[in-house]
């Protein structure tokens, strides 16, 4: 990737993120402006880490030790009233929750409807965590993708955590995993939060997108 796109995520990124707003269903959603970058993962993959590490501040979206905490559709934009531009929206993590199986099936539900009726919707980053590669309710979560035409591209998170030699292997795996698949964006982007590894790539892939989509 050339400077120029990860300049051009580095300035987007840099300036002041907030919450905007969080909804449990359908009916609360914020309007429909700006361009919406969704990012999914099973729990405890590191989701809020890695939107923390995206907009460089270190408690925009909450993270915590207890898998399934992320609860509603929480969706984030850049202070200001002008534009909202990019919207980063962090969807509840999947594959398992501290909570009773029916809030967990309305949360599916949710999750469903809005990735059908988003029109904004330009991506939705799957996050999978580097050390175990992908898993069956990874793949259930892109066949609901798939059949929802919704565009995806895979990140890797705790890409530190594993050799080079280990990375380069998972990488040529999941990309063979989703030849297959139409709506996978064909190009891997491995990251660590903690280290800040991909970061500067992640940001220029969602600066791309929303401008091709803007």
């Amino acid at each position: 990737m050339t400077a120029d796109p990860i300049e051009a995520g580095r300035l987007i990124f840099a300036r002041p993120w907030t919450f905007w707003r969080g909804t449990p269903d359908m009916k609360h959603l914020p309007p429909m402006a700006g361009v919406e970058v969704a990012f999914a993962g099973r729990s405890n993959v590191g989701k809020s880490s890695l939107i923390n590490a995206l907009v460089g501040q270190n408690s925009l979206a909450r993270t915590s030790n207890t898998p399934g905490r992320t609860q509603e559709l929480n969706f984030f934009h850049v202070e200001g009233p002008a534009n909202p531009g990019i919207v980063l929206v962090d969807m509840p993590g999947y594959g398992f929750a501290a909570a009773p199986e029916a809030k967990v099936k309305a949360w599916t539900r949710v999750i469903h409807d809005y990735l059908r009726g988003r029109q904004n919707l330009a991506r939705v980053y799957v996050l999978v965590d580097a050390r175990h590669g992908l898993k069956p309710v990874d793949a259930e979560v892109l066949d609901a993708l798939g059949s929802a035409a919704v565009s995806y591209q895979v990140v890797l998170t705790k890409a530190d955590q594993i050799s080079g030699a280990e990375l380069r292997a998972l990488v040529a795996a999941t990309l063979e995993a989703l030849k297959k698949r139409a709506a996978a964006f064909p190009e891997i982007i491995a990251t660590s939060s903690r280290k800040g590894e991909g970061i500067p790539e992640l940001r220029a892939a969602i600066v791309k997108v929303a401008a091709e989509r803007g």
